[in-house]
């Protein structure tokens, strides 16, 4: 048995509160790895929170076979952990910061693999400000991580 595979998307926040984000918010990876949402905002608390049904009866947006996730309130220096084992779309967001546009997207394999899911087409259960966020899935997979100082 290999070793797992974790990538770190860290939860982050300006000195005075009035900017927060995932980093990296565009994230590609292989099937089978461990997203670690680690809070380094001392400021804040966050969540990583997959859009889905079974969280708040939001509209799904990560692959229909895969099971959706809730972190709970991470206070800072605290980490959750989920591995994604179903290639496709995972659009997540934080519970308290939607609003403020503090959401990201992991892309697991690619559109040409066996059982690909996108399932991020339903876009009427989110604000424009949410859509013009999420970066593009070819961008984050030629990138392989997506950063806000990046963004274009």
């Amino acid at each position: 048995m290999g070793a797992q595979t974790v990538a770190e998307v860290v939860m982050r926040g300006s000195a005075r509160g009035e900017r927060v984000w995932f980093d990296p918010f565009g994230l590609s990876v292989t099937s089978g790895t461990t997203i670690r949402f680690t809070n380094r905002d001392p400021g804040n608390g966050h969540t990583a929170t997959a859009y889905h049904p079974d969280n708040y009866d939001r509209k799904r947006r990560i692959p229909e076979l895969a099971t959706p996730w809730d972190s709970d309130f991470l206070l800072p220096d605290e980490y959750f952990e989920v591995t994604l084992t179903v290639p496709g779309v995972y659009d997540y967001y934080c519970l308290p910061h939607e609003m403020a546009a503090m959401v990201g997207r992991v892309v697991v394999g690619t559109p040409g693999d066996v059982g690909w899911d996108h399932s991020t087409e339903d876009d009427d259960d989110v604000s424009d400000q949410v859509l013009a966020v999420l970066p593009p899935v070819d961008k984050v997979i030629a990138e392989g991580a997506v950063r806000w100082e990046d963004r274009s």
